[in-house]
């Protein structure tokens, strides 16, 4: 059976930009796909275990420094928990809101947790290689002031650059992006930008996520 994880990044709830396309993307998804299971990860409201120093060292011993045992062994069962969930997925939907030029802290944090040697990428003399095959996504970027028409001063893209980056390295290279950029500054046409927004995100759910 078909799943399709959809990830939320913007803790706005129902005044979120990206949660409004990514509910329209949904909804075509579910009429392309009636089988399919559909698989929430709210990124602030579910606990998602912090990566932190012992996290870290686990990993490392897939490098070569220390062993995978004790303490370890435990703290690295729950990334592995959450990094299966991540990769059961067939699909993904993420929604990832411009915070400071990048993206929000807890799309980061989740980030960090599900990319992992020997789960989702592979390292060696070439270097890195993703391990996931056959995965698609859609995408959707928001940003309140960030457009790339605009001049520097009004900021740089760390968050479509950085996330594209990301899942290429890990084997989802089948990516269509939506996007709403610069909305404060451009009030006058938000809700035009905003419809073709969503229609761009249905037609997407309904020409490259057919079952």
């Amino acid at each position: 059976m078909k799943k399709l994880l959809y990830v939320v990044g913007s803790p706005r709830e129902s005044a979120s930009e990206s949660s409004s396309i990514a509910n329209a993307f949904i909804k075509q998804y579910k009429e392309t796909n009636p089988h399919a299971v559909i698989d929430e990860l709210n990124l602030w409201e579910e606990k998602i275990t912090p990566f932190d120093g012992n996290r870290a060292a686990a990993k490392m011993t897939f490098l070569g420094y220390g062993v995978l045992e004790g303490k370890l062994r435990t703290v690295w069962d729950e990334v592995v928990e959450i990094t299966n969930r991540f990769t059961s997925a067939d699909d993904y939907l993420i929604t990832v809101p411009m915070w400071n030029g990048g993206i929000p802290w807890a799309l980061k944090q989740y980030i960090d947790t599900v990319s992992q040697p020997e789960l989702t990428f592979g390292f060696g003399p070439e270097g890195y290689f993703p391990l996931l095959k056959n995965k698609k996504a859609c995408v959707v970027y928001t940003s309140g002031v960030y457009s790339p028409a605009l001049p520097k001063s009004f900021g740089l893209d760390f968050q479509m650059s950085y996330v594209d980056w990301w899942l290429g390295i890990i084997g989802v290279t089948t990516v269509h992006n939506v996007t709403l950029l610069s909305n404060i500054l451009t009030q006058s046409s938000l809700e035009q930008d905003r419809n073709l927004a969503i229609e761009k995100a249905v037609a997407i759910a309904k020409e490259h996520f057919s079952a």
